[in-house]
């Protein structure tokens, strides 16, 4: 892992980049899971069925489910686990979440946005922060599929043979 971190210059600041983002983006990911949890799920639903998408069933299985959904994303993140598909995962649960906010605050719904939990109202703020997670989720994203890019043409350059034998001294 030393090694990975060691190049210079600008692909050394974007793997530090890349692991703070991550890290950063697994911990709020965690926080927004922990704070549903602890709560009785019923008050998360109370959130999901205020932005008015949703049948009661579809509520419930959200309610119940979704929290279960952040916790696992966290954890991969925290992880570096799979980090392209699992970037792309909480990316596009992201945009999903930033889609239905703006929607709702277009509509002009005074409600909770749920995000962290019951209490927070849907506002500009809440919509500058999600934004800017998602923008965060996106370059971590674009980074991760570029460093795996990146990887597999160092590897490729190596060969086959002697990939074994290349930190040998």
């Amino acid at each position: 892992m030393a090694d990975a971190f060691s190049s210079s210059g600008p692909i050394k600041w974007a793997r530090w980049g890349l692991l703070l983002g991550r890290i950063t983006l697994g911990c709020i990911f965690g926080y927004a899971a922990w704070s549903k949890l602890r709560q009785p799920w019923m008050l998360f639903a109370m959130s999901v069925d205020s932005y008015r998408l949703l049948p009661v069933w579809g509520v419930t299985l959200v309610a119940r489910t979704l929290p279960w959904l952040e916790m696992a994303l966290a954890l991969l993140l925290l992880l570096g686990w799979k980090l392209r598909w699992t970037a792309t995962a909480v990316t596009a649960l992201l945009a999903g979440f930033f889609g239905v906010m703006i929607h709702a605050y277009l509509k002009g719904l005074t409600i909770d946005c749920g995000c962290f939990g019951p209490g927070e109202k849907l506002g500009p703020l809440t919509l500058l922060r999600d934004g800017s997670l998602l923008a965060g989720a996106l370059a971590i994203t674009i980074g991760a599929f570029l460093a795996a890019r990146r990887a597999e043409r160092n590897t490729s350059e190596i060969g086959p043979v002697t990939q074994g034998f290349s930190a040998v001294k």
